[in-house]
């Protein structure tokens, strides 16, 4: 009966990720592209993150619930659909969280410098980037095809996905370490960056002048930008952190529980739902007054 309740409020979840997802970033991709004022050369990069999170609420979530609602009887452990799906989930959870990190970036060079940002961040660069982040993460997720790795249905995940066990350490490392680890760390690090940026210029204290008069930037200014960008970090990094601890204790020979399997797969898939409304309460202020 409790595995009952809980496999029930997994799929509420579930569904409810699926709708933010899906909402989200269709209010997002719509405010960007009819609001010129918040368009830029690297706007590309948004955008980008924005399809990847909209591709995966309208494909592996609504899979995912579906087979909770049906408890998996639609999947053979090896079936074909079950291995395009397992290809999408990796793809586009490679994708939006490379796509994260690179908005990221463009922020913390935005921020942190402003003189060298125009021509370091160029829309060439941005296609550029975009490109480079696709390659990467298909030949990541065409691994198991070609015998490094393997796909197969997990029964309390409810999703076709990455098998992460001890006899394929090598695979698993490279998609926890590589692939989700260090785009996290770098994320963190940039942000520990920014905050110490903001703490140095409060200190410090900065005047801004305009025609008629200059005036003192209150220290209050740089604290609010960096809590809201703080934030912002911090929300990607704990949907990701039980998904990173289950992969490595599975990949090392353990036997997670089905709630830690279920919570950590939930929140790695509600990020697609939170990097909407992280993005945008970034949107007014990437410049520290």
């Amino acid at each position: 009966m409790k595995m009952l309740s809980i496999t029930v409020l997994y799929a509420f979840l579930m569904i409810l990720a699926c709708v933010g997802s899906i909402t989200a970033n269709i209010l997002l991709l719509l405010t960007l592209g009819f609001n010129q004022k918040l368009q830029k050369d690297t706007s590309v990069l948004m955008f980008n993150l924005c399809i990847c999170d909209l591709i995966l609420g309208l494909t592996v979530m609504p899979a995912g619930a579906h087979n909770i609602l049906l408890d998996g009887a639609c999947y053979s452990r090896q079936d074909s659909w079950c291995q395009v799906f397992a290809f999408l989930y990796v793809l586009l959870q490679l994708a939006s969280l490379h796509s994260m990190t690179w908005v990221t970036i463009d922020k913390f060079a935005e921020i942190c410098l402003p003189l060298h940002y125009v021509q370091l961040f160029t829309k060439r660069r941005a296609w550029i980037t975009i490109f480079s982040i696709w390659i990467y993460c298909i030949l990541n997720a065409s691994l198991p095809f070609v015998g490094l790795g393997q796909y197969t249905y997990e029964e309390h995940r409810y999703i076709c996905a990455p098998s992460f066990n001890s006899l394929l350490k090598a695979y698993c490392v490279v998609i926890i370490a590589i692939g989700v680890f260090v785009p996290i760390m770098i994320v963190c690090c940039l942000a520990i960056y920014i905050v110490h940026i903001a703490r140095y210029q409060a200190l410090r204290g900065t005047f801004e002048c305009n025609d008629q008069h200059c005036y003192s930037v209150p220290a209050k200014c740089y604290l609010r930008s960096t809590i809201i960008l703080v934030s912002a970090t911090f929300f990607p990094l704990m949907c990701w952190i039980p998904f990173i601890t289950v992969s490595v204790y599975e990949t090392f020979g353990g036997k997670a529980s089905p709630f830690a399997e279920m919570l950590s797969t939930w929140l790695a898939l509600l990020t697609s739902a939170l990097n909407p409304w992280t993005n945008s309460m970034t949107q007014k202020y990437v410049e520290l007054p």
